[in-house]
């Protein structure tokens, strides 16, 4: 099974969690400090919150979950074969997981990655890295 991961940053984590609780009529299955994710069965939907009130954007960034390194592997060499250019994160840590992944970059700038949760974090990112959490230009400085 795959879902659609939809990242949202969020002025207050506390009120986003109130209402997409009420929402999609689920309690979210993990809350850290700044940071809240849902795991959605209908529809299959993976929603991240990141508590940022400075955030230019609402939109954090897109994926979808998958449940094997095998298919994020599939997916890049996949989207390589369509000419696309995927960035490859293997073993990171990122939104409180350890994670296999990959990204790609649509024309508009807006980043999509696919990956694989295989087990909790401690922390939001890999805390001996710089940059912001789970996007290509993290990846490339060790981050995620």
């Amino acid at each position: 099974m795959s879902r659609l991961q939809l990242a949202l940053n969020v002025p207050d984590l506390d009120e986003a969690i109130s209402f997409y609780s009420k929402m999609f009529g689920a309690e979210p299955a993990k809350v850290r400090p700044g940071y809240a994710n849902f795991a959605v069965a209908s529809p299959p939907l993976k929603l991240v919150l990141f508590e940022n009130a400075d955030a230019d954007s609402h939109l954090n960034h897109l994926g979808v979950e998958v449940e094997t390194t095998a298919e994020v592997t599939e997916f890049a060499s996949r989207v390589t074969n369509e000419g696309l250019s995927p960035t490859a994160v293997a073993e990171t840590s990122c939104c409180f997981a350890e994670q296999d992944k990959t990204y790609v970059t649509a024309p508009n700038k807006l980043d999509w990655e696919v990956y694989t949760v295989k087990a909790d974090a401690e922390h939001l990112i890999d805390p001996a890295a710089v940059g912001a959490c789970c996007t290509p230009e993290a990846a490339s400085e060790a981050c995620c």
